[in-house]
C-alpha cells in the first residue's frame, strides 16, 4: 500500500520545504480557487519541485507545504512571473494575514497501513 495520495511523496532528506499559513479574507473565492488550482499546476513543472499538501479550515485559515530539492529551486520558484502575480492578488484581496517559512528537512517520517517508510 501506498500514503494516502493527498500527502507529498517526498525523497530521503534533506530537501527543503516552504510553509505558507494564511488566513483568507472572503473576498473573491472563486477567483481565488482558480488561482490556487493553477499555481499548484504551474509549481508542478518547476525545476526542484517535489509535491504540495494544503489544507483550509472553514473559518479560513489554511496551511499549505510546498516542498523543493534546494533553496534555489524556491528563490527561481519565486520570480516566476505568475507565480509573482499570484502572490500580489493574495496580498491585496485574498488574505488578511499570513507568513511564509522556509526550513530543511533533515529527517522524515511516514506510515502506512501496511508499511513504515523513513527514519
Amino acid at each position: 500500500m501506498s500514503l494516502d495520495p493527498r500527502l507529498a511523496a517526498t525523497p530521503e532528506p534533506p530537501y527543503y520545504v516552504v510553509t505558507f499559513s494564511s488566513r483568507r479574507s472572503g473576498e473573491d473565492a472563486e477567483g481565488y480557487a482558480r488561482m490556487a488550482a493553477a499555481m499548484a499546476a504551474l509549481a508542478a513543472q518547476q525545476p526542484g519541485y517535489l509535491g504540495i499538501e494544503s489544507a483550509r479550515d472553514a473559518e479560513g485559515f489554511g496551511i499549505t507545504l510546498s516542498y523543493w530539492t534546494s533553496e534555489q529551486a524556491i528563490a527561481d520558484w519565486k520570480r516566476v512571473a505568475a507565480h509573482a502575480e499570484a502572490q500580489r492578488s493574495g496580498h491585496s484581496i485574498w488574505y488578511t494575514d499570513f507568513v511564509t517559512r522556509v526550513a530543511r528537512v533533515e529527517r522524515a517520517y511516514s506510515k502506512t497501513t501496511s508499511e513504515k517508510r523513513g527514519l
